[in-house]
């Protein structure tokens, strides 16, 4: 026989050459692509056809960077070939003549048309993006779903599981949703007066969820995604300096605030999780406390009436933030805060997160009794974190056994590396 050849030692480097320049398309899209969508919307104005160009445009990237390299500033040249396949397709429309003589410049050569000079006006497509996808002509499902993944770039299962429903639901929603905005032509702006009111708190919700959805991801083999936690804080940010006025708005920049917070002490040395009773508080960023804290007090000071949902989430992340350690907080304050909570924006997830803090409160006993309930409710049914709370309250009651089934059932129903590896390894404490 003889003896097999290998290949050369510039063939391998080559091949290994094409497969970072792969893994640099993949990773440079997911971070671009939402600004790539949001600036060809400005072009095209059907975020649908924006996201098929800006998919062309990876295309592209997987052909040329194995071959050429990756350029110096990645994100531009993804940005550049989508915008001009964009201009492309409009001169190929039939009306592109009209385009013209209204516009009165072609449109391969200068910026998109100005925006309104409105003294409000903030000029930020992802904003824009936002506030477009959530136009009343959608469902309030519709909205967040086609946002978290046109902004947040999530995939249809990792939409999903944040919203405890089947995949071929949410893609349903969003080719709706698609479609929906370009029969109705609807404009790519952020609104004024009333409109922008109407909108709002399905604006809320969604910057929410891409944050929560890079604070503990729902799938892959990463704890964090720290870019949907920046685009996130950031958005909630202009939307604060937007609408001044609104107390919601400040809590939810105050909550995203005191979360990102802790981020650097979420993770342990080989990004395993580390809970938050387990985290280095000196690790926790004061900088972004103090925001947290000025963002809340805004809040209030808006405020004229009782507190929203997302001003109660920010003064219960307040109690943990001013606790120097997990054993000063102030539970009971805590626990008093979501049973405000509970009341104001009544949800399983909210029932569950309160039976945490009671547990903390009272102990474990009145706190199983409140998981309990919420064992048979259908949102809930593939929730990880209901038997992964009760598996904590069995083993705090010592009752081992049950503790380790509901970690590793947990376990069985994360699709996420980091978080299956902590489960298990709580499954196995309770056996020792």
């Amino acid at each position: 026989m003889g003896a097999v050849r290998s290949q050369p030692p510039e063939a391998d480097a080559r091949a290994s050459a094409e497969a970072d320049a792969r893994a640099s398309v993949e990773t440079v899209f997911r971070m671009e692509s939402p600004r790539i969508i949001a600036g060809v919307t400005r072009v095209v104005r059907d975020v649908g056809i924006a996201e098929e160009l800006a998919q062309d445009a990876l295309v592209a990237a997987l052909e040329q960077w194995p071959r050429e390299g990756v350029p110096d500033n990645p994100g531009a040249w993804l940005m550049a070939i989508a915008r001009r396949r964009a201009v492309d397709l409009v001169r190929r429309r039939e009306n592109y003549a009209r385009k013209l003589a209204e516009i009165g410049r072609d449109l391969s050569e200068t910026a998109p048309p100005e925006e309104p000079s409105d003294p409000e006006d903030i000029d930020d497509d992802l904003l824009r993006l936002v506030f477009t996808t959530c136009h009343p002509v959608l469902s309030a499902e519709a909205r967040t779903a086609l946002t978290l993944r046109l902004l947040g770039g999530l995939t249809t299962p990792e939409i999903a599981r944040a919203f405890l429903v089947p995949e071929a639901t949410v893609a349903q929603r969003i080719v709706r949703a698609k479609r929906t905005l370009a029969t109705k032509n609807i404009a790519f702006e952020v609104p004024y007066g009333p409109d922008r009111e109407a909108r709002l708190g399905s604006v809320l919700d969604v910057i929410y969820l891409i944050f929560n959805e890079g604070y503990a991801a729902t799938a892959g083999d990463d704890w964090l995604r720290p870019s949907l936690c920046e685009d996130a804080l950031r958005l909630a940010r202009l939307l604060s300096a937007l609408m001044p006025k609104e107390p919601e708005v400040h809590g939810l920049a105050a909550l995203l605030e005191f979360q990102a917070s802790r981020t650097a002490a979420r993770t342990g040395p080989r990004g395993e999780p580390v809970l938050l009773r387990d985290q280095n508080r000196s690790r926790w960023n004061r900088m972004l406390i103090a925001r947290g804290i000025k963002a809340l007090g805004r809040a209030d000071a808006t405020a004229a009436g009782a507190p929203g949902p997302y001003v109660l989430q920010a003064a219960i992340a307040a109690c943990h933030a001013h606790a120097y350690s997990y054993d000063e907080t102030d539970w009971p304050a805590i626990a008093t805060l979501y049973a405000l909570l509970a009341a104001r924006a009544p949800s399983p997830v909210v029932e569950l997160n309160r039976a945490v803090a009671v547990s903390m409160a009272e102990g474990p006993g009145p706190a199983l009794e409140i998981v309990d309930a919420l064992t048979d409710e259908p949102a809930l049914h593939d929730y990880h974190l209901l038997p992964s709370v009760r598996g904590d309250l069995l083993a705090r009651l010592g009752r081992t056994t049950q503790a380790r089934a509901e970690f590793e059932r947990a376990a069985a129903l994360t699709r996420n590396e980091r978080e299956r590896e902590l489960l298990l390894d709580r499954a196995r404490q309770c056996g020792q």
